[in-house]
């Protein structure tokens, strides 16, 4: 049995050691191609390009949002720096004031440590050790994703199933269909030229072949054939599916579209063109649901 997945789903994942705590959680949505938008620290800039290759190593459509959130639990992981440049003119500046104002100057170095910008405190920028607590998150979360996107997957495929069962009923009705309409064309057509054209001598084998020519053009038999190897095609890619078949299930979705379409135009008869109606309302739905695949 083939592994069938859906375009939506959620996961996500905390993994952490003694320094660092990461916590990813994965979000997807239909769309028809790859779209990935993360959601990160600006500190794990550096690390974009291997997230996104996990990401696709496992998400081949959809648009898939990874949300991380990082904390550092490092002690000492901020510091306090001294801009000594700007201490030093801070405090000339007050010595120039003081010998101009003819006022004491301040001596404490906390006052001077009070003007603005020249203690500054910086936080450690190093993320050594980070990576792989990340990446096992990421994984963990699409994991998760994954699992979801297979058990919808699953239902999607049984519901598949049940509408080919369907469209199977109805392919079988319209062939069976298919000899009485032809016959009764020819039966109207030959009685109509008949009517027309007794009082003339034309031959009686031109009526016959024009008469099958015209009967040739309302057989529909081709059609619902074609139509059988389309859902035969479907079933098989269902069954066998290990990876992403969204794009080959919507392109015979199409074909059986333009086949149902043929025999609607073809078929001059009110129980076939119910048929007709009912096979197209069901391939809409085979449509609709085919969206959601990957």
């Amino acid at each position: 049995m083939g592994v069938l997945r859906s375009m939506t789903g959620y996961g996500e994942a905390v993994t952490e050691n003694e320094s660092f705590k990461v916590k990813a959680a994965a979000k997807a949505v239909n769309q028809r191609y790859l779209d990935i938008t993360l959601h990160a620290p600006v500190q794990l800039a550096p690390l974009e390009v291997k997230l996104r290759q996990a990401v696709k190593a496992r998400v081949a459509r959809g648009k898939l949002d990874l949300f991380l959130t990082l904390t550092d639990k490092r002690e000492g992981s901020t510091s306090v720096r001294c801009n000594r440049q700007l201490a030093s003119a801070y405090q000339q500046a007050l010595n120039e004031l003081s010998d101009y104002l003819h006022v004491a100057r301040p001596d404490d170095v906390q006052e001077i440590a009070a003007y603005p910008d020249v203690l500054q405190v910086e936080a450690d920028a190093s993320l050594t050790g980070c990576e792989p607590v990340l990446m096992e998150a990421v994984a963990g979360a699409l994991r998760g994703l994954d699992e979801m996107r297979c058990r919808e997957g699953e239902a999607l495929a049984a519901d598949f199933r049940e509408r080919l069962t369907v469209l199977t009923a109805l392919r079988e009705q319209l062939e069976q269909l298919a000899p009485e309409i032809v016959a009764a064309h020819r039966a109207r057509l030959e009685q109509m030229l008949g009517e027309l054209l007794a009082a003339q001598d034309i031959d009686e084998s031109r009526i016959i072949q024009e008469t099958a020519l015209y009967a040739d053009k309302v057989n529909y038999t081709e059609e619902t054939v074609r139509l059988g190897s389309h859902f035969a095609q479907f079933s098989s890619i269902l069954a066998s599916a290990d990876g992403p078949v969204g794009r080959k299930l919507d392109f015979l979705i199409q074909e059986m579209n333009r086949e149902a379409n043929t025999i609607g135009s073809k078929c001059n008869s009110a129980k076939a063109a119910q048929l007709v109606v009912d096979l197209k309302s069901e391939i809409e739905k085979l449509r609709e649901q085919v969206q959601n695949i990957e």
